[in-house]
């Protein structure tokens, strides 16, 4: 068995692993999910450690012929934009399930919810074929839908409703656009992914635009783009919080890392719809962050400034040039940091106070200086301040922008303007002032918070003062992207 087969099976080895044991031995169940979600980080890590990132190339490839007269197998691969991504899953897995702690009920059945969640996530990341990538994307609904319905807040039925019949009808023009590429003859060599991008070359350009169109809605709505972000408020707000965590931090990417691959499979068709995506993403930014600097309810802020962000990174796809690109990627890394961040952090102080709304805070800094000094520089980083990853990500989205459409890029400014105003506000509102008298028996993040809290925000520091090693890891394959986008256009 090759290192990422390793990696994708270990998810689904906890989840057969806690099938068979007892519901009752609490810890037992916490202990197992904690030892397997760490296990795939670590095995993520290593396989860091021996991707080579001056290679453009798939590495650690794995192929075994399922269906030879579809073309369909388990191939799987890892290059530099799917190598972060990886990073990023198994490590917010883990976070949420350290965040899971004080779970009440049903115990098991979150548990191996979360490790099937990450099974389907890492299956998205690994696959090489088109058919294997849609079944592990379908895969992630199901734990989804229950995690949100069993687990989530008063609302959860609707919302867990809502997130599964959005995202299933963004799949099915998915599946659409596949089956209209598989149309082609297709010279089975390889991967059914590899035969799929030389089927699209022979494609005509307007049957390239609509098979593009089916998967800007196929992806669009699990980024989510605008106007295709209806479930997100509600999915958020009633989720649990570790859930948001994933929910946020990875489910979102999985649309982006999508959207990428199919706009390198169709340069032309992205091309012709560059007016298009460049609209969606410039109203997206501002129109999310419009509404995040509307809500008091803080995950619905939270929520609304993820749509602004996903804009962020549409604009680095439209772009069609390197740079661009660059800061979608980045942006894809930065704000899983940050929206985890956020997410964890929020849903440790509604655990003390059942509170969300941002009137019935003030002075925390008082009460809790670890997490304000947190969740402080997590929304400076929101907003994009320098010496945080967010501000590398947007300041190069923002050069691939500007290089691509120049003045068009002061909506961008009008974005940051606006994200630094609810960031500012809400750090102004949560920790100054006076205590309030039923607040004053809040206590900080205990240990076992403030390790993974302090995971993500040194990502999200570490990251800004020191980019290069994130930037270097996507550098090649981005290049080589680029690259074959150029001559297609040509």
């Amino acid at each position: 068995m090759g290192i990422l087969s390793l990696l994708l099976w270990t998810p689904a080895t906890g989840v057969l692993l806690l099938a068979f044991t007892p519901g009752q031995k609490t810890t037992l169940i916490r202990t197992i999910g904690n030892l397997f979600t760490t296990l795939a980080f670590l095995l993520s890590c290593w396989l860091l450690h021996l991707y080579n990132q001056n290679s453009p190339e798939l590495q650690f490839s794995e192929y075994f012929p399922l269906n030879p007269n579809l073309g369909s197998a388990y191939a799987l691969g890892v290059d530099g934009v799917s190598m972060p991504m990886l990073i990023l899953a198994t490590l917010l897995t883990s976070i949420a399930l350290i965040a899971s702690y004080k779970l009440p009920k049903s115990v098991k059945g979150y548990h191996l919810c979360i490790l099937l969640l990450e099974f389907g996530m890492l299956g998205v990341f690994l696959a090489q074929d088109w058919a294997l990538f849609y079944i592990a994307w379908e895969l992630t609904l199901i734990p989804l839908f229950f995690l949100i319905g069993r687990w989530g807040g008063q609302r959860r039925h609707a919302a867990s409703l809502n997130f599964v019949l959005y995202t299933m009808s963004g799949s099915v023009f998915m599946l659409i656009s596949l089956l209209a590429v598989s149309q082609y003859d297709l010279e089975h060599v390889g991967s059914l992914m590899t035969t799929l991008h030389q089927a699209a070359k022979d494609m005509p350009r307007y049957e390239q635009i609509l098979v593009l169109l089916g998967f800007l809605i196929g992806f669009g709505v699990k980024m989510p783009i605008f106007p295709l972000h209806g479930w997100l408020p509600l999915a958020h707000v009633e989720a649990p919080s570790p859930v948001s965590i994933l929910l946020s931090g990875i489910l979102l990417k999985m649309g982006a890392y999508g959207l990428i691959r199919a706009v390198n499979m169709l340069p032309e068709a992205a091309h012709s719809l560059q007016p298009l995506l460049v609209f969606l993403a410039l109203f997206g930014m501002i129109y999310g962050a419009l509404l995040a600097w509307r809500q008091t309810d803080l995950k619905a802020m939270i929520a609304y400034s993820s749509l602004s962000h996903m804009g962020i990174i549409l604009l680095g796809i439209a772009t069609l040039n390197e740079i661009g690109l660059t800061g979608a990627v980045l942006q894809m890394t930065a704000h899983g940091f940050i929206s985890g961040t956020l997410f964890l952090l929020i849903g440790l102080l509604y655990e003390r106070t059942k509170t969300r709304h941002i009137g019935d805070y003030s002075a925390l800094i008082q009460l809790m200086p670890r997490f304000s000094v947190f969740i402080s520089l997590a929304l400076f980083a929101a907003m994009g301040l320098p010496g945080t990853i967010g501000f590398i990500a947007e300041l190069h989205a923002l050069m691939g922008g500007f290089q691509q459409w120049g003045g068009l890029m002061v909506f961008f400014s009008i974005t940051v303007l606006i994200s630094a105003a609810y960031s500012i506000r809400t750090i102004s509102l949560l920790l100054t002032g006076t205590i309030k008298p039923n607040m004053q028996h809040l206590v900080d993040l205990n240990a076992r918070e403030t390790i993974a809290a302090g995971l993500l925000v040194s990502g999200i520091i570490g990251l800004g003062f020191m980019p290069s090693p994130l930037i270097e890891l996507s550098a090649a394959t981005i290049t080589q992207m680029i690259n074959q986008i150029s001559q297609r256009l040509l």
